[in-house]
């Protein structure tokens, strides 16, 4: 395991699951939680012949950034694309019940803690959904976690972090637009249907799963930024993922509930105000929508160092 100082200048993208979950909370404080020393792997992939991991492709544990306590889920898309069965989507589950639990422990016995004290849930999202080998359990597993953060929110705060290289697709997708905040690099990638799904059901000339640059426009991390499906942006590295976290975990409850998606009349309100301005604008390209935004030179925000981008670019508002 490399040191965690080292960790913290490395590429977000370019690291594993076990190395995101160390790198994002403080250095030392990281214990794993059914790790691959107790060998709770899928018992359908063995059934099927197919390859297993001891942890089924997912680390779970917890951890602390500053004084607050942190429940980390990572997902390494190394192994069947990051997908969820039955035994990883338990893992997440119970990582989130455990700090649900945690946190109603905590509360009880100290009324008076700070908004930094009470624990959170941060999430790495790398995968492209169900694990098609345990469909149904899969399925099931999403459910169950979607469950969970209904039951967390209000009370613990569960962040999503995208900047893998698989991205975040399919269900999951939709798991993460439940979480209350999203922090991406301009790397992530983040959808519900894959890139290469739509080309195959669609053809090409509906989206060119080869063109990187027409698929990182459409899903990648400026995008979601622009358009308000995430929340914050930050550089491809631990570090920068580690820093926001950080800055997060001394937020309220309420400063968590207005960054939302999902969850109120509001949020649906603005969500169909989004789907009607598409409609009207039937946009051929990102690019399209970047500039009804106010951006007066969409294609310069492509290729925009990091810094510069956020300094200047414009939002869309609905």
């Amino acid at each position: 395991m490399p040191k965690w100082n080292d960790l913290q200048g490395r590429s977000f993208l370019e690291s594993n699951a076990r190395d995101r979950a160390v790198g994002l909370v403080d250095e030392g404080t990281f214990t794993e939680l059914a790790g691959p020393f107790d060998r709770f792997y899928s018992p359908h992939l063995e059934t099927l012949g197919e390859a297993v991991e001891f942890d089924d492709g997912i680390v779970t544990g917890v951890g602390r950034v500053g004084v607050t306590p942190v429940f980390v889920i990572s997902q390494e898309g190394k192994f069947i694309g990051g997908s969820v069965g039955e035994v990883g989507g338990a893992k997440m589950v119970n990582a989130i019940r455990l700090a649900i639990e945690f946190h109603d422990t905590l509360a009880a016995a100290h009324p008076d803690l700070t908004d930094a004290e009470k624990p959170i849930v941060v999430i790495s999202f790398e995968t492209g959904g169900v694990r098609l080998h345990e469909s149904n359990a899969g399925l099931l597993a999403h459910a169950e976690v979607m469950d969970q953060l209904q039951k967390a929110r209000g009370k613990v705060p569960v962040i999503a972090v995208i900047g893998s290289k698989v991205g975040c697709f399919g269900g999951m997708g939709f798991v993460a637009a439940a979480t209350d905040c999203i922090v991406m690099s301009e790397f992530g990638r983040l959808g519900l249907t894959g890139p290469e799904v739509i080309e195959q059901e669609m053809g090409k000339e509906e989206f060119d799963s080869g063109d990187r640059a027409l698929v990182f426009r459409t899903t990648g991390g400026k995008h979601k930024y622009i358009v308000g499906d995430c929340n914050y942006l930050v550089a491809d590295t631990l570090g920068a993922f580690h820093d926001q976290i950080a800055e997060l975990a001394t937020k309220s409850l309420a400063d968590f509930e207005a960054m939302r998606r999902i969850g109120s009349p509001e949020k649906v309100a603005q969500q169909l105000r989004g789907v009607a301005l598409a409609a009207e604008m039937q946009p051929k390209d990102a690019r399209d929508v970047w500039a009804h935004a106010g951006n007066a030179d969409p294609v310069a925000l492509t290729d925009m160092p990091l810094p510069d981008f956020l300094a200047q670019v414009k939002r869309l508002s609905v």
